[in-house]
């Protein structure tokens, strides 16, 4: 099993060395000096391929799925390539949210605005591209900076490149170019609410509300992690909008994209309340990072539930440690010099976060998350059996469409396998 993940994988990023490859030719044709080439090289390979790539992957999963059958080598690199396009709007997303964020770590190295930057400064020394990788003998420092704001567009700009380059033949052609479009304005929408409801240096849990966390979690997470990849698994698949499906009890009209929309949203708050619980519930060992969110002033689904559940006296614990990097309570003596002294990005581990901690255990928070779970579940596989499959689809006057495709409930079966219960 864990041979063919990987033999996945490679496949998958074959097609990432290929656009790769194709992006920075473009440019060269272009006439573009070799330090610029390199220099979006080594952006493209810095922040694209390191992730879990579940959210580029499933594209492809998804396809195959609809398709019912093996994908051909053309349809592989087809949804490959819009995988790798999810992919990019990703690592366009962590760029700008870590400058955001003046975050230090993604993947476990530094973030791209705070890498070694290409040597750009001695054009005649910088190696010309050549198709293969560029090896860190062209890099120095100083780190990538603010140049990295712009980096961040050229990865979302290139999207659109491939799109054009590959599918504008294709009768989806303008459906996938426009869902792109409304997906990265929904979750920049979702990331300013992120933003105002929880401002640098500002903690305030009367800003905070469950209704508030959920608003943040559909338009910042869902719609781009879950909703997209399937979404251009339809489009390419030759999803219609709609088709009508002849079932014992008549024809029944079947809007295929509103239905995966009404499935995975909720998939996706799922998902993201699961981060948030696991934050607080799981060691960095076992979950392969430290859990900061407490620390971090994050609007949580743990600490908005908790507001719901504790008593008057609890709420103000909360107040006090909420957000703090240190071991002081706000209002104390010496606190604000202890905050200024841990700065934004101070590290977990105080005793502020651990009488957090101890109030979300007496409160009593697992049992809830075991319990919105469980609900979660049930509710979701409710949703996924709502999908007719067992008739035939048909026309207006019900006559049987040959070769025509609709949607199916392993998609999402497919998807909830992947995250229920998980751990990490």
């Amino acid at each position: 099993m864990s041979s063919n993940k990987a033999a996945r994988r490679a496949r998958f990023d074959a097609v990432f060395h290929s656009i790769r490859d194709e992006l920075i030719e473009h440019w060269r044709k272009e006439g573009l000096p070799n330090e610029a080439l390199i220099w979006y090289q080594k952006n493209l390979e810095y922040n694209v391929p390191g992730g879990k790539l579940n959210r580029g992957m499933s594209v492809v999963d998804t396809t195959e799925i609809l398709k019912g059958q093996p994908l051909t080598e053309e349809e592989y690199v087809q949804a490959a390539i819009l995988g790798w396009c999810v992919e990019l709007l990703q690592a366009y997303f962590l760029v700008a949210d870590d400058i955001m964020d003046a975050s230090i770590t993604r993947r476990s190295q530094p973030c791209w605005y705070l890498a070694d930057a290409p040597a750009v400064t001695a054009p005649s020394a910088a190696p010309a591209y050549t198709g293969a990788s560029i090896t860190s003998q062209g890099f120095k420092h100083p780190a990538v900076g603010m140049i990295a704001i712009n980096d961040a567009f050229m990865l979302s700009s290139a999207i659109f490149y491939l799109l054009k380059s590959h599918f504008r033949s294709l009768p989806c052609y303008i459906d996938l170019v426009e869902l792109f479009h409304d997906i990265t304005y929904k979750t920049e929408m979702g990331q300013l609410v992120d933003l105002v409801t929880a401002p640098e240096g500002v903690v305030d849990l009367a800003r905070f509300s469950l209704e508030r966390h959920r608003t943040i979690v559909i338009y910042k997470t869902a719609y781009y992690s879950f909703h997209l990849p399937v979404a251009l698994a339809m489009h390419l698949s030759n999803i219609p909008e709609a088709y009508n499906v002849q079932v014992p009890e008549g024809i029944k009209n079947i809007k295929p994209y509103d239905i995966a929309l009404s499935i995975l949203i909720p998939l996706g708050e799922y998902f993201q309340v699961q981060d948030d619980f696991l934050d607080f519930s799981e060691t960095p060992e076992a979950l392969g990072k430290v859990g900061t969110d407490i620390v971090d002033n994050k609007c949580s689904w743990c600490v908005n539930t908790v507001m719901g559940l504790c008593t008057p006296e609890q709420r103000a614990i909360l107040d006090r440690n909420y957000g703090r990097k240190g071991d002081l309570e706000a209002g104390t003596e010496g606190a604000d010099t202890e905050k200024k002294a841990h700065g934004q990005d101070g590290e977990a581990g105080g005793l502020c976060e651990k009488r957090v901690k101890e109030l979300y255990e007496a409160v009593g928070l697992r049992k809830v998350y075991a319990e919105y779970e469980a609900g979660m579940y049930k509710r979701l596989n409710q949703l996924i059996d709502t999908i007719p499959e067992e008739g035939i689809i048909v026309d207006a006057k019900g006559q049987k469409v040959e070769g025509h495709r609709g949607l199916k409930r392993q998609v999402f079966r497919s998807f909830l396998a992947k995250i229920y219960g998980r751990s990490k």
